[in-house]
């Protein structure tokens, strides 16, 4: 009778510490930079990729926008989160910048519990409902850069006299990319393999807004996405080359 007591304590000790290790695990985990990927079931697009920060002493940190975001977060019985005591800086932004950082926050004082699976963190309301998707940042050089275009077949760019903006394209964690191509907005799906090969999907999804100026070269810009087969980069300077080694294009990084 004492030898079965003390292998039940033996295995409660036991169970005590797998119980440890798996908090330890789920802490672990949860300790890295997100980005975020849906939020109250909208897919989030944004020149700049908001994401937050979560460091193991409890501190939050991140972009959610426009402006800078730090804070404290707790975890209690492995996955249930709350954070706190908020501030975010205060820069000129544009209502609609606003509003989603407002929705970001409300969401975040609103979460109760978490899931990580396959990369992915949700942060759930109470009644276990997502909120908020999260994808693992990559750790990618060229993701979560604005890639503005500088030379084009070995012709430096200039904006047109009625172009809204430079054109440009953003790489981003969930291997979607976007950007201005002049006059339209694009995005669609690239992969990145080993010894910096980049794979850009055909069906590039392109709006179809009236452009009026005829100097913008959306067509040829766009081109570069279907011959791109590696590229390379030396510090925010990034180079698209064909499958020969030819350059398409040059872009800077540019950094708000």
């Amino acid at each position: 009778m004492k030898h079965i007591a003390i292998l039940i304590f033996a295995t409660f000790l036991a169970s005590c510490g797998s119980t440890s290790e798996v908090k330890s695990n789920k802490t672990q985990t949860i300790n890295k930079k997100w980005e975020l990927s849906v939020l109250n079931d909208n897919k989030i697009s944004n020149n700049k990729p908001i994401y937050i920060d979560l460091s193991e002493n409890g501190i939050i940190s991140g972009f959610i926008g426009c402006n800078r975001l730090n804070g404290t977060y707790t975890i209690e019985n492995e996955n249930q989160i709350k954070f706190s005591q908020f501030a975010v800086t205060r820069m000129a932004c544009e209502q609609r910048e606003l509003d989603l950082e407002n929705q970001i926050l409300e969401l975040l004082k609103t979460s109760s519990n978490f899931t990580i699976e396959n990369g992915e963190l949700n942060l759930n309301s109470e009644n276990n409902k997502s909120i908020a998707k999260f994808i693992e940042m990559s750790k990618s050089e060229i993701v979560n850069k604005y890639w503005k275009l500088v030379t084009l077949d070995d012709k430096k760019v200039e904006m047109a006299p009625n172009q809204e903006r430079e054109q440009y394209f953003i790489l981003r964690s969930d291997n979607i990319f976007s950007g201005f191509a002049g006059c339209n907005q694009f995005s669609g799906a690239f992969e990145l393999k080993e010894n910096h090969k980049i794979r850009f999907d055909e069906n590039i999804r392109v709006t179809m807004k009236a452009c009026l100026d005829d100097n913008i070269n959306e067509q040829d810009f766009l081109k570069i996405f279907t011959l791109a087969d590696n590229y390379t980069i030396n510090g925010d300077t990034l180079i698209l080359k064909t499958d020969k080694n030819a350059t398409l294009a040059v872009f800077q990084a540019v950094y708000f």
